[in-house]
């Protein structure tokens, strides 16, 4: 593998976990929209849309592209360390439980570990979430999907912040399991992404989905835009037409929990495959 070459401090901060000063790194106070990539292998790590103002004096992050960063133990026994999933790279610590954002999550990251890509017209970004019944193979099926950057499992649509996976499958947060589907526009249309949803799942069903039963595996789409929602309710027409009794919802968009570590990229850390999805070709 080849990597970039470091100057004595980003070899300090990035091979040698160093750290630098607060308030003085280059994406402290900077809020463009881009792409947040690895000093050392050029990895994507984080969005833009995912950076917030915490105060604390290094950019702060309440998400990471879906597998590209690594949680690891700090060696003080107190703090978790996050580094770079593809070298190893040290980038900082995660905090939990702060409550700066719904997230509730602060990539603490040092800016000499981050190099940016802004936005441009072959980088335009869009999220859509979908409801399918069990994320793991939602997130399988959409992972495959061209022009798709990245796909998290999360809960969204209940009543109760910060839900566990526990709480969602007693039924008692009225949470659905939902992926989160960052994807480049340029590349896949929303469209083509809405039709893999119904493709990949039974959307007649309306007790759950396949053998798993429960309110948490009904089929919905939370529409980020007007835009999204006219399709996916063009879609429901045509596949009326076609004699489907669509049980599928479509629900504005509310706030996303990222579900626990366990869960995200499942099938492909596990080499099994989807027990309760297959796509059928429809449209």
């Amino acid at each position: 593998m080849n990597f970039n070459k470091l100057s004595d401090f980003e070899r300090y901060v990035i091979e040698e976990k160093g750290t630098e000063r607060a308030f003085t790194g280059i994406y402290d106070n900077f809020y463009e929209k881009g792409v947040y990539r690895c000093k050392k292998c050029n990895a994507k790590l984080f969005l833009s849309d995912s950076k917030f103002k915490s105060g604390s004096g290094w950019p702060s992050f309440d998400d990471a592209i879906s597998g590209a960063v690594k949680e690891v133990p700090d060696i003080d026994g107190r703090r978790v360390e996050i580094v770079c999933s593809n070298c190893d790279a040290h980038l900082g610590h995660v905090f939990k439980g702060e409550g700066f954002t719904s997230k509730n999550t602060r990539h603490c990251v040092n800016s000499v570990s981050l190099d940016f890509e802004a936005k441009n017209e072959n980088l335009n970004l869009k999220k859509a979430y979908f409801a399918a019944g069990c994320f793991w193979g939602v997130e399988y099926y959409f992972q495959r999907q061209n022009g798709v950057k990245s796909v998290v499992s999360g809960y969204m649509g209940g009543h109760i912040p910060n839900p566990s996976y526990e709480i969602v499958c007693s039924g008692a947060s009225g949470h659905l399991e939902v992926v989160e589907v960052i994807f480049d526009e340029n590349i896949v249309s929303f469209e083509t992404l809405a039709k893999l949803f119904f493709e990949i799942h039974d959307f007649t069903q309306t007790n759950g989905q396949g053998p798993d039963i429960g309110s948490q595996y009904l089929s919905a789409i939370f529409y980020t835009d007007e835009k999204q929602k006219q399709i996916a309710q063009n879609l429901i027409v045509d596949l009326e037409k076609k004699g489907y009794k669509v049980a599928t919802s479509l629900y504005p968009e509310v706030t996303f929990y990222k579900a626990e570590d366990y869960h995200q990229n499942y099938y492909n850390k596990t080499g099994k495959f989807p027990y309760c999805h297959s796509r059928v070709k429809i449209f």
